[in-house]
């Protein structure tokens, strides 16, 4: 128990203002997605008793609802058992161009490094995969294969940068739901139960407020609090923060990422940042606030056998690119505003396309003869819309888009009748900054130093993206950061 503060306070409590420690172990964790359970084991590994405390009533955290992807490369078992080569310097040369501006050079470089090591610790771990490949567009594979392109490796501007390989490693699972029991349910799973095994204990329904500090200054634990009673948590060699992103913070939203304001997804409302601002209490760095992940709603079946436009009919991305891609140019770049064109001939073939989520196939907003009148339809102004059609289908009519370089095999003239898919509004993306960390997980301070007894992964933190983003980065960077955490905090 601690002395009476100030209600929702997440300044820092000094130790001496601590009465009782309720609950105590070398190290404290709060969070159980993917960062923290890594974490857990890595600590539990390195001799140290873990406490781990979610605020949810279970482990899991968006990871467990994820497709499951976790972005690895240089050279896996998956990768070679499906037959494709890849090297840690291929895959840096990939990220740093997707992944910025601004994106940690240092941090991709080490993270490429350790890939493959990683990839064997998952599997030691528990975590299968089945060594298929799936070549499809899609924002997951709709079966259990293992392995699929994430990041628009193999699309323009990309392709030309690094030698194009899949990255997006997907954990297997049985009777499959999207959103529900995916990938990301088969990763945690087997991260969970290796927890237990090891004697990593966990605290559910308990929610992490505010840290405590010695007379140092060094992080020694924090307050909680369960079913609105404060519950003090004693930390004997540090504290690990892994409770996800600030996309259902709306007032940090609206001060760092507005554009996303009112449009969270792939979180769990315990997505809160708090543990971002307990950490700002003690004066941690902050980076890259407004990087975020943006999804439009809609197959990718479908995108790649149309054109994207934006409000004054111009195309801006090749379509056969990630999705995220998409999402981001889309919104960021052009406000959101985006259509879909599409003739019957195409429109009809991805709607026939194997889709993981049958919901994104959407019913043409508007259909008409020509592109004329589906111009005059939408009310985009006149000639807009009609010029960049002629253009694309006098290049397509030879298989080619000078333009923005859509791969061949996607590029066919827009015949009649075509269709105009409305994706303004069908968007929703997470936040991608966060808690400035070094390459051990110790959060540094505005001043460059690390805070001593504090480490942190995952989405509370600024991991490998700066700007750009590939669907695996995520658990990707936060299950290899919260093992460096763990480990560190342990060492502490």
């Amino acid at each position: 128990m601690t002395k009476a503060d100030a209600g929702d306070s997440i300044r820092p409590l000094r130790a001496t203002d601590v009465h009782t420690w309720d609950l105590q172990a070398d190290v404290v964790i709060a969070g159980f997605g993917v960062a923290g359970a890594t974490a857990s084991i890595e600590a539990a590994r390195a001799g140290a008793d873990v406490l781990v405390l979610e605020r949810a009533g279970g482990w899991g955290g968006a990871a467990a609802l994820a497709g499951g992807f976790i972005y690895l490369g240089g050279g896996t078992a998956l990768q070679k058992a499906c037959g494709f080569d890849d090297t840690a310097e291929n895959m840096r040369a990939f990220l740093v161009a997707a992944l910025g501006p601004g994106a940690d050079e240092e941090k991709i470089a080490d993270y490429c490094d350790g890939s493959v090591d990683h990839y064997n610790w998952l599997v030691e771990a528990g975590v299968p995969f089945k060594p298929t490949f799936w070549g499809e567009p899609g924002y997951e594979p709709p079966f259990d294969d293992g392995l699929m392109y994430s990041g628009g490796e193999n699309a323009a501007p990309f392709n030309e940068i690094a030698t194009p390989a899949p990255r997006g490693h997907v954990p297997q699972m049985s009777n499959k739901r999207s959103g529900e029991q995916g990938g990301g349910y088969m990763l945690m799973k087997p991260l969970a139960e290796t927890a237990a095994a090891l004697g990593v204990r966990s605290e559910y329904d308990i929610r992490a407020q505010r840290l405590v500090i010695d007379d140092d200054g060094r992080v020694v634990g924090l307050v909680a609090t369960r079913y609105g009673t404060q519950v003090a948590v004693r930390a004997h060699r540090g504290v690990v923060l892994a409770t996800g992103s600030f996309a259902y913070n709306d007032d940090m939203m609206a001060r760092f990422a507005p554009r996303l304001l009112g449009r969270p997804a792939a979180s769990v409302e315990e997505h809160d940042g708090r543990a971002i601002r307990m950490a700002q209490a003690l004066g941690a760095d902050l980076a890259h606030m407004d990087a975020t992940e943006v999804a439009f709603f809609c197959d990718p079946h479908l995108f790649y056998r149309g054109i994207l436009v934006n409000e004054r009919g111009q195309r801006f991305v090749p379509e056969d690119t990630y999705s995220g891609r998409v999402g981001q140019l889309g919104l960021l770049h052009n406000d959101g505003q985006v259509l879909l064109i599409i003739d019957e001939q195409a429109y009809e073939e991805g709607m026939a396309g194997t889709t993981a989520t049958p919901d994104l196939k959407h019913q043409p907003t508007w259909v008409c003869e020509t592109v004329a009148e589906l111009e005059a339809e939408i009310g985009l102004p006149e000639g807009a819309l009609t010029t960049t059609v002629d253009l694309y289908n006098r290049h397509a009519a030879e298989g080619k888009d000078p333009l923005l370089h859509k791969k061949s095999e996607w590029v066919r003239p827009i015949g009649s009748p075509v269709a105009g898919i409305d994706l303004r509004g069908l968007m929703g993306g997470f936040t991608l900054g966060g808690l400035r960390t070094d390459l051990q997980s110790r959060v540094l301070h505005v001043d460059g130093s690390a805070i001593d007894g504090l480490f942190a992964a995952g989405r509370c933190t600024s991991g490998l993206s700066a700007w750009g983003y590939a669907s695996g980065i995520s658990l990707g960077d936060g299950s290899f950061y919260g093992r460096r955490a763990g480990a560190s905090a342990a060492r502490s």
